[in-house]
């Protein structure tokens, strides 16, 4: 078996189905560009046909491989800059056939917090465990336990965030063109069942269509997507979205 993915990447298949390729009543633009030092330059772009709001961003960002640090400066059209500076690959992370542990801190003026996690794997099964501990607290603020299964076609994942957040999903890759996903989540406390069903197929390598509808169990509301990608050049990338909504779905 290869190394498990990392705590974050656990049932990322099924959630990119749903999530990567959409942007209803959005224009968007990106720019990318890497000097010959090693600085990278990323710029966006976008606007919103319904409220006519227009927002860009900069971000340039230096590696230091050797060191394993990173600083990044982001400026946006809000009138805000950020700097950030990141120590990463110096220690943190342990990977083996059938474990992948990592750890992070994080530096804050009140106290630093300290968050890990920890995959194993065995045969396609798949458990993980990740935790937040707030050092000013002195204290575990975050508690997530995961377990599933992984194979190259399918993939099942349920977790529990602080015994409160319950969650699962389903991946299947039913051929090269087509695959589908379902997603379940509730929360303690609250009658709502938040449940989704999406597909994605591949018509030719330069276009295809997802299909995703989320909803709620005895919802509000409940809509569906239709969305469409095509490539006609490496650099554009064309989208299409189209929004059917529903009301008082039992």
């Amino acid at each position: 078996m290869a190394v498990p993915p990392t705590y974050a990447d656990l049932g990322k298949s099924a959630r990119d189905v749903f999530t990567k390729g959409y942007g209803f009543s959005l224009i968007k633009l990106d720019l990318k560009t890497k000097s010959e030092n090693g600085l990278e330059f990323t710029s966006s772009g976008s606007a919103n046909t319904e409220t006519t709001k227009a927002t860009g961003s900069l971000e340039t960002k230096y590696r230091w491989t050797e060191y394993g640090l990173m600083l990044t400066e982001k400026r946006n059209t809000d009138n805000t800059v950020g700097t950030e500076i990141t120590v990463e690959d110096q220690l943190t992370g342990y990977k083996r056939e059938h474990i992948n542990l990592g750890c992070d801190m994080d530096f804050d003026i009140a106290g630093p917090s300290i968050q890990g996690a920890l995959v194993l794997g065995y045969e396609g099964w798949l458990a993980g465990y990740q935790m937040n501990f707030e050092t000013a607290k002195s204290q575990v603020t975050q508690s997530n336990f995961a377990v599933g299964y992984k194979t190259d076609e399918f993939q099942l994942h349920t977790n529990v965030n602080d015994e409160t957040e319950f969650g699962g999903s389903i991946y299947q890759k039913v051929n090269k063109k087509l695959e589908t996903a379902v997603n379940l989540a509730w929360t303690a406390g609250n009658s709502n069942t938040c449940f989704g069903i999406a597909a994605k197929y591949q018509i030719d390598p330069d276009a295809y269509p997802r299909h995703p509808g989320r909803g709620f169990k005895c919802a509000i509301f409940t809509f569906i997507l239709l969305v469409c990608l095509i490539n006609p050049h490496p650099l554009v990338v064309l989208l299409t979205v189209t929004q059917f909504h529903f009301t008082q779905l039992y």
